[in-house]
């Protein structure tokens, strides 16, 4: 489907709550059609910096999807646990179609058989925060993306040895 204004209903754009929020309003702004807001929310990090593995669906949507196009917009892609959970809970509603907009990707953690239709960056393996993304509630408010030493989320020491490779890449 063509997202390009040119549609008979509105787009339905799903933000997932809370870390996407600053990436759907940038996207959102600059998407021309009609749109419809959605927000979903799940959880599997709790206040940790590495996912439980269990998903768990937090907040759902308010309106009836069926035969509606779709495109979800994520903070973030790396396992592809809760992108999977989420895209099998919005196919039983048998939308008309669904895209998803990841701003970033861990692709070295995704697992086979999921992927993002659109892409802002590929990123290593580091925890990151801001623009959206927190680690236990927090840093959510910077204005830019940065990786978390390490000893923040280990309990380690701040003198620790640095790993120097935190490139972001567009994709």
């Amino acid at each position: 489907p063509a997202y390009d204004g040119k549609r008979e209903e509105p787009l339905v754009i799903v933000c997932t709550l809370k870390g996407a929020t600053p990436f759907f309003a940038d996207l959102a702004r600059v998407l021309d059609c009609d749109q419809q807001w959605e927000f979903m929310s799940f959880s599997s990090y709790g206040n940790s910096a590495k996912s439980s593995g269990a998903v768990q669906l937090m907040l759902d949507l308010k309106t009836d999807i069926a035969g509606r196009d779709l495109l979800v917009v994520e903070d973030i892609l790396d396992t592809g646990n809760t992108l999977k959970y989420m895209l099998k809970q919005l196919g039983a509603r048998e939308p008309k179609s669904v895209k998803t907009a990841v701003l970033l990707h861990k692709h070295e953690m995704t697992v086979e058989g999921i992927a993002a239709d659109f892409v802002g960056y590929k990123i290593p393996n580091h925890f990151v925060v801001g623009y959206g993304l927190d680690y236990a509630q927090k840093y959510r408010g910077l204005p830019f993306i940065g990786v978390v030493a390490p000893w923040v989320y280990t309990g380690g020491s701040e003198n620790a040895p640095r790993d120097e490779s935190h490139d972001i890449q567009p994709s």
